[in-house]
């Protein structure tokens, strides 16, 4: 049990809380929500102990464990499997002891309470989390000092699951993952045993994990039961309830006034009227329900592209004289794409999104992009790189100088800045705030094409649902990186993996690939004897489909040479000087000679994978 009583903190001569009590039963599974500012980071920090409040207390149940992740960047020259395994201090208390036991009953009770605690699987453990989280084997056996910050706040994550609190405290815990870690977090997270307390913006990980929601408003809280489409469901009754209560004392009040001001200087009728106009003094004002309405922006159409905007063929791009982090990309983007890019961390999504944007180059082979074209770059280190002393209006004027002042303003307008709040300095912006600054300014031109490598790190859930609709009025084409799996559904229709030195189109939609991901760390208990029939079985299985495999591989190099022709072409079309005599009239006939190929090839391809599918099942 976790009981909040009267929790009241006073920050800065302002109430960031104001008597917040609420008490959640063990194993409840619940949600913090509230606005930016709203006070979910301090009320978790008061009932992790970090701060002290002003009034209320903060009751556990006895011997009940507590763990919360601080924000403290862990270091050392440990590793990461022997800093998660280090969390379970019991555990390194007791290997400790054995070594010095000084009697063979000591050393009994030693076994005996480690096999208690699970101990011996304990390394197993450590590594299937650390594996979850993104961590490979080589990784668990480098220092922690040698990883990024985002990678060691995943160590102190990894260390606090393994060490199993009885009550879990997780503040954006996303905030570090890519997707693939997000997802396999929201598994382990379903499956935890203990009482979970998480502060998150990821409308997925509310709905699939959480069985309540605790919402923040105005320094009090409330607790509704259900996930957080459940809760909306209820704050939209609720504050429906209320609207139709204000809505019938503006009418009481309206028709008291009437009486009030037609009969007070009657004398017969006066001592009524006054009778009513204490009652109406006396009328306590039903609040709006909703205080503030949800920001809404919105991104600049550009004018139109002839497809294919951007052509990759069998392009390799990396950085410096190293080696290529991705080869043979074959990659056509249209004016009209919406893509997400899969994958794990490091695995180059975001070297993709730089050659992309124009920021990295080539190493071999050819990126061809449309003359025009203008893309829109979003990352974090701009929101961070932001000059804190200077406004949103000398950070878009310094970007616009050739702009009248009323177009300046018109682009810091449609992502929420106006009247004083272009004048604010940066330091006083909230982090949401300074990422909308960000998406502004990298989009004062209209791009044709916006990249956004994780837009919502610093977005509340009603800013990211606004993300959603500006992007789904967007005339451009998009390219996103992002954990939020609710984005990546309501915005991608095309969905690309890039792992193991390439980027393909990945087939299925994401609860496949979450599948996909989540058979893959998920660490197999499959008996190696079984493994060895298996493998057994699937040479046989490729023996006897060869020749259908060999059909289905011809059909697709036929598909792909049909496909490079047609890339040529285009290429060429871009660029009027390389028609070395060939009119622009033989070029497009010769491409709709292609064009009919192709069909008939990806047909045969069509037709030669779904005959090998079949004979797959059978």
């Amino acid at each position: 049990m976790l009981t909040l009583s009267g929790i009241t903190v006073r920050l800065g001569g302002h109430t960031i809380l104001d008597g917040a009590s609420s008490t959640l039963v063990p194993g409840s599974r619940v949600g913090l929500i509230g606005r930016n500012g709203a006070g979910k980071s301090t009320l978790m920090k008061v009932i992790a102990g970090e701060i002290e409040s002003d009034a209320g207390t903060v009751d556990m149940r006895r011997g009940a464990s507590l763990g919360y992740l601080a924000q403290d960047v862990p270091a050392g020259s440990d590793t990461p499997l022997e800093r998660v395994l280090a969390a379970d201090e019991e555990r390194t208390r007791l290997l400790e002891e054995e070594a010095t036991a000084a009697t063979n009953q000591r050393i009994g009770d030693i076994h005996e309470r480690l096999q208690a605690i699970d101990a011996y699987s304990a390394p197993a453990r450590a590594a299937r989390i650390l594996a979850g989280l993104g961590f490979d084997e080589v990784a668990q056996g480098q220092t922690v000092d040698s990883f990024s910050g985002g990678w060691r706040m995943r160590i102190a994550l990894a260390a606090l699951l393994f060490s199993r609190p009885d009550i879990l405290l997780l503040d954006e815990p996303s905030n570090y993952l890519d997707l693939e870690a997000a997802l396999w977090l929201e598994s382990f997270l379903k499956a935890y045993q203990g009482t979970l307390l998480v502060i998150s913006h990821e409308r997925d990980l509310l709905n699939s994990v959480c069985d309540h929601i605790l919402h923040l408003q105005g320094g009090a809280v409330t607790l509704y039961r259900g996930n957080y489409d459940s809760w909306e469901r209820q704050l939209r009754e609720r504050l429906g309830q209320i609207e139709a209560m204000r809505a019938r004392q503006e009418r009481q009040r309206a028709k008291l006034m009437a009486y009030v001001d037609r009969w007070r200087y009657k004398a017969h009728t006066a001592r009524q009227a006054q009778s009513r106009l204490k009652a109406l003094q006396r009328m306590e004002p039903v609040a709006a329900a909703i205080e503030d309405s949800t920001l809404q922006f919105d991104f600049p159409d550009p004018d139109t592209l002839r497809p294919p905007m951007i052509l990759l063929d069998d392009a390799s791009v990396g950085y410096a004289a190293g080696q290529p982090v991705l080869a043979g990309l074959q990659l056509r983007i249209d004016p009209d794409e919406r893509i997400a890019f899969l994958g794990r961390n490091g695995n180059g999504k975001t070297t993709l999104a730089r050659l992309l944007s124009g920021r990295l180059d080539v190493m071999s082979g050819s990126i061809t992009s449309a003359s025009r074209l203008r893309v829109g770059y979003f990352a974090q280190h701009q929101v961070e790189e932001l000059d804190p002393d200077e406004t949103p209006l000398v950070h878009m004027t310094r970007l616009m100088p050739d702009a009248a002042p009323r177009f300046v303003r018109a682009q810091l307008g449609r992502f929420g800045f106006s009247g004083d709040k272009v004048a604010l300095p940066v330091r006083q912006l909230s982090g949401g705030e300074r990422a909308r600054l960000a998406l502004a300014l990298i989009t004062r031109d209209a791009p044709h094409l916006i990249i956004l490598d994780e837009p919502t790190n610093h977005l509340d859930i009603e800013a990211r649902e606004s993300l959603v609709q500006a992007l789904s009025g967007y005339s451009g084409a998009v390219i996103m990186i992002s954990h939020d799996r609710h984005l990546v559904e309501l915005s991608a229709d095309r969905l690309v993996l890039v792992a193991d030195g390439k980027a393909t189109d990945f087939a299925g939609n994401l609860d496949d690939y979450r599948n996909l991901v989540l058979g893959r760390d998920s660490g197999s208990t499959v008996p190696r004897s079984r493994r060895k029939d298996e493998r057994r079985r699937a040479a046989a299985e490729r023996e006897r489909t060869r020749e259908l495999r060999k059909a289905v591989d011809k059909a697709e190099s036929e598909v792909n040479e049909l496909t490079r022709s047609r890339n040529e072409i285009d290429r060429i079309l871009f660029d009027p000087s390389t028609h070395e005599g060939t009119t622009v009239t033989e070029l497009m006939t010769r491409r709709r000679k292609i064009e009919r190929a192709l069909e008939k090839a990806e047909t045969r391809w069509i037709e030669a994978s779904t005959t090998l599918e079949t004979a797959t099942r059978s």
